[in-house]
């Protein structure tokens, strides 16, 4: 009898040793690698950095593990979480309610909107939201960017997790003719390519019902254990004002903080 109850906390035991282990395993994070200035890699080392890498980083610190990233590109990533391949993703995801229904969501670290890179010389023939019907939208398949440029009409032309250069270059060349994507992300991609013949049209700043209350860090649904250790150590990051010294190490502004700017339209994406 005493045999078989030593057992059985020799298995609670156990159990707990491993639960305690899990907690302070390195975390697995899924992001691209390749979207300048979230998630890239340095050109002189190839370290993977960014901003989104380096805020997990920092999570990662506060909440004393280690993090192993794993590259992919945007459906990947959701999936990967999805499945428990990994336990989070960072890779400027939108917090959105059609993401909040399929993952925890951290608070937001990031606020932005959203912009149109076009050609400097014709605008791309884009002078007015109507004028984006029939033309071709580079980005990557299944983001709300993509879905958007299809509902305005747009030819989608989609890219398989490559860099911004490339998808610059096309725009260019006339492969394509505008790139639907976050302000910042855009303007930092056109200062990284000199001599580019591109620019944002200044008049057609925007935001969708998917967007506009920032980005998090997605995590698997249910999971609102780490999701609250992830909350925390974001809350003291911003306290600390390690945030703000990534954003401007990164942005070259505070994009912790919401910004002002004139919206040209709000679109709701279906």
């Amino acid at each position: 009898m005493l045999l078989g109850v030593f057992a059985v906390l020799g298995l609670i035991i156990t159990g707990c040793g491993q639960k305690k282990s899990a907690d302070k395993g390195p975390l697995t994070v899924a992001t691209s690698g390749t979207l300048y200035p979230t998630s890239f890699h340095d050109q002189k080392t190839n370290k993977l950095t960014g901003f989104d890498v380096e805020v997990v980083r920092a999570v990662a610190k506060k909440l004393d593990r280690k993090v192993v990233f794993k590259e992919m590109n945007v459906d990947g990533q959701e999936t990967a979480v999805k499945t428990g391949k990994a336990d989070m993703a960072a890779n400027d995801f939108a917090v959105s309610p059609q993401r909040a229904k399929q993952f925890a969501i951290s608070t937001p670290y990031k606020h932005s909107f959203n912009s149109i890179v076009v050609r400097q010389k014709d605008d791309s023939g884009i002078h007015s939201w109507a004028d984006i019907k029939g033309k071709k939208a580079a980005g990557e398949a299944g983001t709300g960017y993509q879905r958007l440029a299809k509902q305005l009409g747009a030819k989608t032309v989609n890219y398989n997790n490559v860099s911004n250069d490339i998808y610059l270059r096309d725009v260019e060349s006339g492969k394509t003719d505008l790139i639907m994507n976050d302000y910042y992300l855009q303007k930092l991609a056109l200062a990284a390519v000199p001599n580019n013949t591109l620019k944002i049209m200044p008049n057609m700043y925007f935001r969708t019902n998917e967007d506009g209350k920032g980005v998090g860090i997605l995590m698997k649904k249910g999971d609102t254990k780490l999701q609250k250790q992830v909350d925390k150590a974001l809350k003291e990051l911003k306290k600390d004002g390690t945030l703000k010294k990534l954003s401007e190490k990164y942005y070259h502004a505070d994009v912790t903080k919401e910004p002002h700017v004139h919206i040209s339209k709000t679109f709701t994406i279906k």
